[in-house]
């Protein structure tokens, strides 16, 4: 992935003044509409309460005119997502049910994977007595639900390569349920900006806790085959930029579902995405991707849902590892550095190259 992107925070316009002509102008003609960055961002449902901005001080480069802000997935040819007759949720009663290992939505979780370890839901100034109902059952799911940590990803799993299983539209629980973070969407106000060396990057708008939930990946959801022949197009037209995910957290030949057994399908957010297509790369991030699963039949579709693995402070750029930590052996570089992209992160833990 690389980056490419606008120039003032609304994104239409450079000055105020012209931004709200622009937007006049614009009153009834949808096909213009629809092409505007800013009214893209505008028409999401957390603009209000979460807006994404867009800010450029550096140069008079701007987002490119082809890419268009979505707000959830945009299916592909050949992708679809599971028939309603394959579709199912959890029967809890309650939401506080949603949180133990008899929650169906969490029935694919090994016993070994839940824990006994409740208690770390609870703060300091929770009583003692507060905690004691929940020791009896066994905890599965992934975030923290009492006290100053609620709704944060439990430590254990900064880590971990286990996916998230979630809570959906389908279950009998709530939309409080708190076993619901990500299908309730970003709640940080973010800044798409310019950097000095690195092309677009991204910036929080207010501080963002260890294990707070920020966004997903977004994109549209491609075939193995289409994203090859896409991969193959870019080598062509010299286009170093990739911003392609492949979806095989649960890709198993050995599968009885078909659309787990072959090549995953993948999600491109070159043309079409949220505010995190632009997020840079770095070797030390202080956010993490992991795979989110909502209804267990669109496994093949599942989320990339990004968490924050440190404690973000307002202003601070937002950074994730593509790679997720893996680097080629150094015998391994030898005549490849043609194939490899040279890392600008600056960190102190850089691995000077990327694959």
């Amino acid at each position: 992935m690389a980056k490419t992107k606008q120039d003032t925070p609304e994104g239409c316009a450079s000055l105020d003044k012209d931004f709200r002509e622009l937007i006049s102008a614009k009153q009834g003609n949808e096909d213009e509409k629809e092409d505007c960055h800013w009214c893209q961002l505008r028409s999401f449902t957390t603009h209000k309460a979460a807006p994404i901005t867009v800010v450029n001080e550096i140069d008079g480069q701007t987002l490119p005119q082809n890419f268009r802000f979505i707000n959830g997935v945009v299916l592909g040819a050949g992708v679809s997502a599971a028939d309603l007759s394959f579709r199912s949720g959890c029967t809890c009663g309650q939401d506080e049910d949603c949180q133990y290992s008899g929650c169906l939505c969490l029935a694919d979780l090994d016993q070994d994977e839940a824990s006994d370890d409740s208690a770390d839901d609870y703060s300091e100034f929770d009583t003692a007595a507060a905690a004691a109902p929940l020791l009896a059952r066994k905890k599965a799911y992934a975030y923290h639900i009492h006290g100053s940590k609620a709704g944060l990803l439990r430590s254990k799993l900064y880590t971990s390569k286990l996916p998230l299983y979630e809570c959906h539209q389908g279950c009998a629980c709530s939309s409080d349920c708190p076993n619901r973070v990500v299908e309730r969407g970003r709640t940080v106000p973010l800044q798409i900006f310019r950097t000095q060396d690195r092309g677009w990057g991204v910036r929080t708008q207010e501080s963002i806790k260890k294990g707070q939930f920020v966004d997903r990946y977004l994109g549209e959801v491609i075939t193995s085959a289409e994203a090859d022949r896409r991969r193959a197009a870019s080598v062509v037209y010299r286009r170093k930029d990739v911003y392609l995910f492949a979806l095989d957290k649960f890709t198993d030949p050995r599968s009885l579902d078909g659309r787990l057994k072959g090549p995953p399908l993948e999600v491109d957010g070159e043309f079409m995405s949220g505010p995190t297509r632009f997020i840079n790369h770095s070797c030390d991030p202080n956010l993490r991707i992991f795979a989110r699963v909502g209804d267990h039949a669109d496994k093949h579709i599942h989320d990339l849902a990004l968490f924050a693995i440190k404690d973000i402070q307002k202003g601070e750029e937002l950074t994730f590892d593509y790679v997720d930590g893996a680097s080629g052996d150094s015998e391994d570089l030898d005549g490849k550095m043609e194939d490899m992209t040279k890392c600008l992160c600056g960190s102190s833990k850089c691995r000077r190259f990327l694959w």
